[in-house]
């Protein structure tokens, strides 16, 4: 019933229910297409067949799959198992197939996926699970922790998902987002999709572009009224999106991605000023593996328009970094609001000592002795030897009472200098220190002209 063309098994539209048993262990393309195959057990093939590498099931009645359906057949690098009845994929169903790079799932009942149920596909490139039931976005697929390497194709259109995991998908590169399809969804409408969608068209990605028409998703208000993602801007009054400039700081060191649609190309940057970066042209740049551009301790005269330009065999690209840099370390602005608040602290801390000095001096305690000296004398003693100008006439063991010295310069010592002495070289003596309080020298009020010539010092 089937059709052997070398190592080719065509057993397609012969109303099969089951897979053949006497498999040539050297097939490595068997189609069962078109057939009334219900199930693929654990035993659907007697020995391994180390060669096949393409398995076609299409349009059968599939609705169970073995959790070691696959275990003969580990070398599969093409699995279709589309237009089928198959309602859920179990845990680690695929492990066994480290070699799958596409898997076709369209066109089934799939409403629900278990989240290990494509672990071990690391070669896997293509996944289409397209016209099913799927809820959830299967956000394993595209974090970086579990995402296959090398995929760049997710199809996941026409399901029934309503909220994308928007963050890892601004995350990817953009040669997975050019295959990242999820239109005639019921997504909820908000800004950030209109955001991510709209950043997504501008870029020129296929996955934006090719079915502009088909992203829609359904407005938050009870009348449920379907949307055109693309005019969420007019209908939810989300920002028009703009692309906004790379910001860094002095000294920092950064990297600028040369985010391509194609991921094996040759990349090239232009740095600003029109000057084309060359090896060892300049030690503060240096250029990635996967062409990413790295600049070590940036400074504010480097900011400008970085160009980027990847050629493939099939596409060239040209892509423009704006760089903007401040001229202040990242921490510049913390260190800024330190200084202005300790400056603002020592300013307030000065004028409270300045009013304590001023109106709160320690007051002389009554049980000192000479309490009974008058206030006046007092009040002299004090305030003449720190604020007057002029010396003042009183008892000198007075001072020393309150543990205050005062020295007078001599008019002599400043003869030439800031004033000028009696003409006639004499010295008059104060009739009131001559009266039991010693004698001292009457300096000549109009003879000093400086305040500093007899302006007691306090020692």
């Amino acid at each position: 019933m089937c059709i052997c063309a070398s190592n080719i098994v065509s057993c397609s539209k012969v109303n099969l229910t089951g897979v053949p048993n006497d498999l040539p262990n050297y097939t490595s393309v068997l189609d069962l297409s078109f057939n009334n195959i219900s199930g693929l057990r654990a035993q659907w093939t007697k020995h391994k067949l180390p060669n096949l590498h393409n398995l076609l099931l299409s349009h059968n009645r599939l609705n169970f799959l073995s959790s070691e359906a696959f275990v003969f057949v580990k070398q599969l690098r093409y699995l279709d198992l589309s237009s089928n009845l198959l309602r859920q994929l179990d845990e680690f169903i695929f492990e066994p197939l480290i070699h799958l790079e596409v898997l076709l799932l369209y066109n089934n009942h799939i409403s629900q996926i278990d989240r290990t149920a494509f672990s071990g596909l690391n070669s896997l490139q293509k996944l289409y699970l397209s016209q099913n039931l799927v809820s959830r976005f299967p956000s394993e697929l595209i974090k970086d922790k579990s995402r296959p390497e090398r995929m760049r194709l997710l199809d996941l259109s026409s399901n029934r998902i309503k909220v994308l995991p928007i963050a890892d998908l601004q995350a990817l590169s953009a040669w997975v987002k050019d295959g990242m399809y999820f239109h005639n969804n019921t997504l909820i409408c908000d800004c950030e999709l209109y955001s991510l969608m709209a950043h997504w068209y501008i870029r020129r990605l296929n996955s934006a572009v090719d079915f502009k028409d088909d992203h829609t998703c359904v407005h938050p208000s009870p009348e449920k009224r379907v949307l055109r993602v693309y005019d969420l801007n007019t209908h939810m009054n989300c920002s028009t999106f703009k692309e906004t400039d790379e910001e860094f700081y002095l000294d920092q060191t950064i990297i600028l991605r040369c985010d391509t649609r194609h991921r094996d190309m040759s990349k090239t940057w232009m740095l600003p000023g029109n000057i084309i970066l060359t090896p060892g042209n300049n030690q503060s740049y240096n250029v990635d593996k996967d062409g990413s551009l790295k600049i070590t301790s940036i400074k504010p005269e480097e900011s400008g328009v970085y160009t980027c330009f990847a050629v493939s065999e099939y596409l060239n690209e040209t892509l423009y970094v704006v760089v903007k840099v401040h001229n202040f370390t990242i921490n510049g602005n913390n260190d800024s609001l330190n200084t202005a608040y300790t400056t603002l602290v020592g300013c307030l801390a000065s004028v409270v000592l300045v009013l304590i000095y001023l109106y709160l001096t320690p007051c002389r305690c009554f049980c000192c002795p000479d309490q009974g000296k008058s206030k006046n004398l007092h009040e002299d003693s004090i305030h003449s030897s720190m604020l007057s100008a002029t010396p003042t006439h009183e008892d000198m063991a007075t001072k020393a009472e309150l543990n205050r010295h005062v020295a007078f310069i001599d008019p002599k010592d400043l003869q030439g200098q800031n004033g000028k002495v009696n003409p006639n070289g004499e010295e008059e003596v104060d009739e009131e220190a001559m009266q039991g309080k010693g004698k001292r020298k009457k300096s000549v009020a109009d003879s000093i002209s400086s305040v500093f010539s007899d302006t007691p010092i306090v020692v």
